[in-house]
């Protein structure tokens, strides 16, 4: 996946390294693109529009029918590049598939959850949030760049929605806490499951002094 906020050189660097066989993107993202051979298809222009709507389904293809296994590469994600050039991890179908299976069991997701898409999905953090509502059957939101940006929009997004599930890093839960704090309404929240970085327990004291965890739980899963 290419974020188009990411640098014109990044982007470049990703699709050298990649060496991907087709490029899908929105036409509004095509002027960020750097110079590149890979053939593109432009969702959002008139024509793949139409094609599309034209090819569309009203039911799930047979598992079998694409010939895929769970040992083919479902994508390549990168590292941030701090140390060096971005390093590209190849995960596969059946990667993602045995993350879900191994959780099942500590979670009770279902159709009538609601997951918001919150980070970058260059960020492997968003694995999760697509999927795990994906596979369960559930509503995805995806959030505006700018709402995410700004964390009362966020909390009230959250709560007009009614989401169920929310996955964030610690530090945009401490100002999603502070948010609430500001906010007269009252949130859905029965899962809430952190990642991307270290948490400190005491940052959550403000947030189960008014909310018990027999309400909404609290899951670190920083690190899997």
């Amino acid at each position: 996946p290419l974020d188009p906020t990411y640098p014109t050189e990044r982007l470049g660097y990703l699709l050298t390294d990649s060496a991907p066989v087709a490029l899908l993107a929105q036409s509004a993202c095509l002027d960020v693109l750097p110079v590149h051979s890979v053939p593109v298809l432009t969702l959002g222009a008139d024509n793949d529009s139409a094609d599309l709507a034209d090819e569309s389904l009203d039911r799930n293809p047979e598992p079998a029918a694409p010939g895929l296994s769970r040992d083919h590469l479902a994508y390549v994600i990168y590292t941030s590049g701090s140390t060096g050039l971005p390093k590209g991890v190849l995960v596969e179908h059946g990667n993602v598939a045995r993350l879900f299976d191994a959780t099942a069991g500590q979670f009770n997701f279902g159709p009538e959850d609601v997951w918001t898409l919150f980070h970058s999905f260059a960020f492997d953090f968003s694995v999760w949030e697509i999927w795990g509502a994906l596979c369960y059957g559930g509503k995805l939101v995806i959030v505006p760049s700018e709402v995410a940006r700004s964390p009362d929009d966020f909390y009230a997004l959250v709560c007009e929605q009614q989401v169920t599930v929310l996955n964030q890093t610690p530090s945009a839960f401490r100002q999603f806490i502070q948010a609430r704090e500001r906010s007269p309404q009252e949130h859905a929240l029965r899962e809430v499951v952190f990642g991307g970085e270290a948490l400190d327990f005491r940052s959550l004291q403000p947030w189960t002094a008014r909310t018990p965890l027999s309400r909404t739980r609290l899951v670190n899963m920083y690190g899997i």
